[in-house]
């Protein structure tokens, strides 16, 4: 078979065209793409880094089984549930994590009532509360909230940052073949080894991790709960972490819709909402059982299929098979997690700032009219609201009571509410799913 040998502008939706060699390469990529923001929630709680590879491999193994194989998206590490973990663990408590995991267990299941409701009822019922105007500003919240931790990231050492962005932003504006398609991936190779050339990389945990290991301990799960459930704590981290996935599942929504618009099919008909929703939330669910983090389908990845053009989803597959392969060996895990934090800040840069670029790209090419004031302020309003209690508080959260029970918000979460609510109750709604299949839930989607 012959083997395609340069990459133009127009995609490839079937990679074994570039041979297995440059299929294997690809599907690295996307599992760098994905490390650095991954395995950065489990060290900021406290949950396993190997049992969070394993099950972003499953998870991703799974929403593609239920999709049907058709949509390219990586499922890893979700930081909306950031909030949630710490409310009920703030220290990474060994004894409370599992308590938290339950809660963002929980929040998993709602995915499966909204999908449910997809199923049973026409999708345009369910979309007209969440139009353009409202996915639009979420997409580019999602990318604006991540981009503190890219540049806390590029804080730590500015130059090895440099080499990540200036490689990557080489390799795809003029590289040529095979190089134009792995930009991520030498972007971070080139960084990574500029590093340990000056110094800045520790390898003592590299040399003292085992080269086989399990990726998690029974008592680090859910199922550990049981032997001395605290029935207060239980109820506690399910009214607490719940509501969060109500912004979870409209970052999914504009993330299907994010990979419909870079990849130019309508995912939204077809596999459906309610199978990418069932996809998503049954690997949160799984995940979260087994003490590792919330699974949600990863912008960094869209951002590496828009630098490719490659989409063809075996691709993806293969990423979280070398994920799940990682999550075995604790001394290629802890190699892969020496990688500096300004390398991953470089590459996370650029693919933070195309998620948010791709959020207006959506609200463009859909024509939401801002000379009116409903799609001003709905847009205002989730944008401020997601941003600012973000970077305003600091707890990264709203936090209120009821009945004694503190209920912590992410900012995503009050601005996906404020902004699906805003939208139902204000007049002048100028959107209507199905009317233009080319620009159906807030990208310009082809079927």
């Amino acid at each position: 078979m012959s083997t395609k040998s340069s990459i133009g502008n127009t995609g490839i939706y079937d990679a074994s065209e570039l041979g297995n060699g440059r299929m294997l390469i690809l599907g690295l990529q996307h599992m760098f793409a994905m490390f650095g923001a991954t395995v950065l929630v489990p060290a900021l709680t406290g949950l396993s880094v190997s049992a969070t590879l394993l099950f972003a491999g499953l998870g991703t193994l799974l929403f593609h089984l239920l999709a049907k194989g058709r949509v390219p998206a990586f499922l890893g590490s979700s930081f909306a549930f950031l909030a949630g973990y710490w409310t009920i663990a703030p220290n990474g408590e060994k004894e409370l994590l599992p308590y938290a995991c339950l809660g963002v267990a929980a929040a998993g299941l709602v995915y499966l009532v909204l999908a449910l409701l997809f199923k049973l009822f026409d999708a345009k019922k369910v979309m007209r509360f969440f139009p353009p105007i409202v996915t639009g500003p979420i997409i580019i919240s999602i990318g604006l909230t991540l981009s503190s931790s890219a540049i806390g990231n590029c804080n730590a050492n500015w130059l090895i940052a440099l080499v990540a962005i200036v490689v990557v932003i080489v390799c795809n504006i003029w590289g040529r073949g095979m190089i134009k398609i792995v930009p991520i991936l030498l972007g971070v190779v080139a960084s990574y080894v500029v590093a340990a050339i000056t110094g800045n990389v520790d390898f003592t945990p590299v040399r003292e991790a085992a080269w086989i290991g399990l990726p998690f301990k029974m008592e680090d799960t859910v199922f550990s709960i049981f032997k001395a459930p605290d029935t207060s704590l239980i109820i506690t981290s399910i009214v607490t972490i719940v509501p969060i996935s109500i912004a979870t599942i409209v970052e999914h929504i504009g993330d299907i819709s994010a990979i419909s618009s870079t990849v130019n099919k309508n995912f939204i008909r077809e596999p459906g909402l309610h199978r990418t929703l069932l996809g998503d939330g049954l690997a949160t669910s799984l995940a979260s059982l087994f003490g590792a983090p919330a699974n949600t389908t990863y912008g960094e990845n869209t951002g590496v299929l828009a630098l490719t053009k490659v989409y063809d989803p075996k691709v993806v597959r293969l990423a979280a098979l070398f994920a799940m392969v990682l999550s075995f060996s604790p001394k290629v895990a802890a190699l892969i997690s020496s990688m500096p934090a300004a390398t991953i800040g470089g590459v996370s840069l650029i693919l933070y700032g195309m998620i948010s670029a791709i959020g207006v790209r959506n609200v463009v090419e859909n024509r939401v009219d801002f000379s009116k004031g409903r799609n001003v302020i709905i847009a205002a309003l989730i944008l401020v609201l997601s941003i600012g209690i973000n970077y305003g508080t600091e707890a990264q959260a709203i936090v209120f009571s009821i009945s004694g029970i503190n209920i912590s918000l992410s900012g995503l979460a009050v601005g996906a509410i404020i902004g699906i609510f805003l939208n139902a109750v204000l007049p002048g709604k100028d959107y209507e799913f199905g009317k233009d299949p080319q620009a159906d839930s807030s990208a310009n989607l082809k079927v």
